[in-house]
């Protein structure tokens, strides 16, 4: 571990680079306490000073505090000027740029320096009113026409995180080359004190861009469809409560049930451990809810809104769908819907690591499938897309107006699927069965190692490299693809695919957000003689058998 000796001068420099009087007393604290040979202030110094932290594809995602490996104030004036100076140098001269943030901890702050940055820089800054969801901010690219845009949020991460997502014009996320052009302008940005802000002269948008988000959002359910419906909804303290609100009054649903509890913005997110639905135990205010109240379904947002978790009651009680069940749900209500009415748009897409159940679907209505890498910044560049999802609750269900994962647009398509089976006397587990019995049973699992260093990965990843196992859960290993070299027409990408004797697939490959390592699984099982509980017990048992081999093969 480095030096008190080697870190301190380090500190002192940035120090005299910090613009915010709240991080420059907490890194003045801890030089203080290294100089005193305090052990653990100068392992806290080593983590913050062991480099910047890394712009890509998913632009910044860190924890909150001094020097260069957090997100602060310096760290973003930064990125803002490497970001500005791509865009004056690729795109536009006079770049527009609309900026968004939610309502964690120093997202006003770091949407206001962004924008004092673009002004000062020559650049026409539009700041919406308000913490507002992702969706918004990406709905509001295209329809202002921007050069670029910049979300600060840290979606559904720890309360002690930000983060600082880009995108470009098309209103996607960046992507290759972009994000390592974008990385090489951050990194000739030496000081914060280097860069010029602005004292004024960016614009505040009012409210008429809510109400035309809401207006389009509404617009993805069918005029004449089902509205009966009762729902359960929370935002898990997040920014997403009010605009779903909005958008199920004017698209004419009643107005869904709030967990009040979670229902307003709050960056400390009391009620919930980990505020992320896909964790356990992060909606169970609202399951808690719905036992009381018996809605039809129970819908779930993430703290920025752009994925949307669904819940619905069963034999046992309440039941969370995983993802891919959701992805499949919603393929399927798109498909009964009819063609695009353009005939521009026939695209069914997933991510590598979502359920190949919607190839299958696509494939049996006679329209193309495509596979992407994981991210919407892959799935929304799909040319002709028309429905896109990745297993991790994010879902595109209107890629003309929000090319990227939208929860909002997503709750309200579950809603309108719901409420048409509802007048049928069925119900989405219904639906789900349908699938099945025509498609055979596609079960997917996944399971994630946490690790405290992202260093701890690769060893992992390269022991599975070089000692290849033959057989998994009992089954041979038909094939083994390394994504790192690049697989089926797709870039190269961090990760090993591995396909099954028995048509099981297993992919490992790291978080692209969080410090883990992430196994993702599916077991297909054909349907003999309608017996579903059959093949469902038949995944779950192949499934639980590899699982427990790659729980095993993975520890870091």
């Amino acid at each position: 571990m480095p030096t008190a000796t080697d870190l301190i001068p380090l500190a002192e420099a940035w120090l005299a680079d910090d613009p915010d009087q709240q991080t420059r007393d907490e890194l003045t604290a801890l030089i203080e306490a290294a100089r005193s040979s305090d052990g653990p202030a100068l392992a806290e110094l080593a983590d913050r000073f062991s480099g910047l932290l890394e712009f890509g594809t998913a632009g910044l995602r860190g924890a909150l505090g001094a020097g260069p490996n957090r997100m602060n104030r310096v760290v973003v004036i930064r990125t803002a000027a490497g970001l500005t100076a791509y865009l004056k140098e690729q795109v536009n001269a006079a770049p527009t740029v609309v900026i968004g943030f939610d309502a964690r901890h120093n997202s006003d702050v770091f949407a206001r320096d962004t924008a004092a940055v673009v002004t000062a820089a020559g650049g026409r800054a539009l700041v919406l009113p308000r913490p507002l969801p992702t969706p918004v901010l990406a709905f509001a690219i295209g329809h202002l026409g921007a050069d670029a845009g910049v979300m600060v949020t840290a979606s559904h991460n720890p309360p002690q995180d930000n983060g600082y997502k880009v995108y470009l014009g098309d209103g996607s996320q960046i992507v290759p080359p972009a994000d390592s052009d974008i990385a090489a302008h951050i990194g000739a940005v030496a000081t914060a004190t280097e860069v010029t802000l602005a004292a004024s002269g960016w614009e505040t948008l009012d409210d008429r861009l809510v109400e035309r988000y809401v207006e389009a959002a509404s617009a993805v359910v069918s005029p004449d469809s089902p509205r009966e419906l009762s729902v359960v909804h929370t935002a898990l303290h997040g920014v997403g409560s009010d605009t779903v609100l909005a958008a199920f009054a004017a698209a004419g649903f009643p107005a869904p049930q709030t967990v009040l509890t979670q229902s307003a913005p709050d960056p400390e997110f009391p009620t919930v451990s980990f505020p992320n639905p896909e964790e356990p135990g992060a909606i169970d205010a609202a399951l808690a809810q719905a036992d009381t109240v018996q809605p039809d379904v129970v819908l779930a947002n993430d703290p920025d809104a752009d994925r949307c978790a669904v819940a619905v009651p069963g034999p046992d009680g309440w039941r969370m769908l995983r993802g891919d069940e959701v992805g499949a749900l919603l393929g399927q209500h798109i498909l009964n819907r009819g063609v695009d009415p353009s005939g521009e748009r026939t695209v069914l897409a997933r991510s590598i690591v979502s359920s190949r159940l919607l190839g299958a679907m696509a494939r049996a209505a006679g329209l193309p499938a495509q596979e992407t890498l994981t991210g919407f910044k892959w799935i929304g560049r799909v040319p002709g897309l028309r429905f896109g999802y990745e297993e991790a609750l994010g879902y595109c269900v209107d890629p003309a107006t929000v090319p990227d994962k939208d929860g909002i647009t997503a709750a309200l398509l579950v809603a309108e699927l719901a409420a048409t089976l509802k007048q049928e006397g069925r119900t989405l587990q219904d639906l789900l069965d349908d699938l099945a019995l025509t498609h055979g049973v596609h079960q997917t699992d996944a399971f994630s190692v946490r690790v405290e260093d992202l260093r701890m990965i690769a060893p992992v990843l390269q022991r599975l490299r070089s000692h290849p196992p033959a057989e998994l859960g009992g089954v041979a290993v038909a094939s083994l693809e390394d994504l790192a070299e690049g697989a089926d027409g797709l870039p190269p990408t961090e990760g090993l695919r591995y396909l099954l004797a028995d048509d099981t697939r297993v992919i490992v490959r790291p978080s692209g957000t969080e410090p883990k390592l992430k196994v993702y699984l599916e077991a297909i099982v054909p349907v003999e003689g309608e017996d579903l509980a059959a093949a469902r017990s038949e995944a779950g048992r192949r499934l639980s058998a590899v699982r427990a081999t790659m729980e095993d093969l993975t520890r870091a």
